[in-house]
């Protein structure tokens, strides 16, 4: 199934870089940001949701909505595709995971290199301190920062908002020393993240797509593994690691 110059490529790597994005939590069942947006959320759109404005304007409302996704993201498990991941972690000398994902799977799948580009759903910060917070008053909705008194909020990325700068500089600095970029179940057009295989690319690295479908990223490919992740994943492993 898989070309022996890939399998080659993987095993003698000693620096791998993954990217994931919503396809691989997709198969788990985690909602997408607009795929949530049902029953009494079907007539907001996301800029009403998801942007420090909107908080100010409607604290409530924005905080009651993420505790509904925090709630359907907590109901879901890890796909093989997450523990395919974690073992090829544990193969690889130097691997770094990148993820767009809030959703905290592939820690729970037992990755450990794992950086956040959009934060993580199941984090509280401090809207003005920007410091994550792990116990409050959950008789105020939102919750008071039992530091400083401002609201929390969730520790995500917002329309707006730009990534965290330690973990945009750590996802492009490993990306630029990846010998092999695996680009997974991302669209390949939201960026900054978008730009992190092409950066890999510019230094060399063999670049490897895993997708249902035809991304931009695609024809920039070496080579392009058309399929759900939680299926290639597990096979593309075995096959290098038997």
């Amino acid at each position: 199934m898989f070309e022996p110059e890939l399998l080659s490529a993987l095993r003698s790597a000693q620096r791998v870089v993954v990217l994931t994005g919503a396809g691989i939590s997709a198969e788990s069942g985690v909602p997408t940001f607009r795929d949530a947006l049902t029953g009494l959320w079907s007539n907001f759109k996301p800029e009403e949701l998801a942007t420090p404005g909107a908080f100010l304007r409607n604290p409530k409302m924005v905080w009651e909505w993420y505790a509904l996704r925090r709630q359907l993201t907590a109901q879901v498990t890890p796909n093989p595709g997450h523990f395919a991941l974690a073992e090829m972690e544990r193969r690889v000398p130097h691997f770094a995971l990148i993820t767009q994902n809030v959703d905290g799977l592939h820690q729970r799948a037992g990755s450990r290199q794992v950086t956040e580009l959009h934060g993580n759903i199941g984090r509280v910060k401090c809207f003005e301190e920007n410091t994550c917070v792990s116990a409050w008053d959950e008789t105020t909705v939102p919750p008071r920062c039992p530091h400083c008194g401002s609201w929390l909020r969730p520790d995500v990325v917002w329309f707006g908002e730009l990534l965290p700068e330690e973990a945009r500089e750590a996802a492009s600095g490993a990306s630029a020393n990846a010998e092999v970029f695996l680009s997974i179940g991302t669209s390949a057009l939201v960026y900054p993240a978008a730009d992190l295989p092409l950066e890999a690319l510019r230094h060399g690295a063999v670049l490897v797509e895993v997708n249902t479908e035809e991304t931009p990223l695609t024809r920039r490919a070496k080579f392009s593994l058309r399929g759900p992740s939680g299926r290639v994943l597990p096979e593309l492993v075995r096959a290098v690691w038997p």
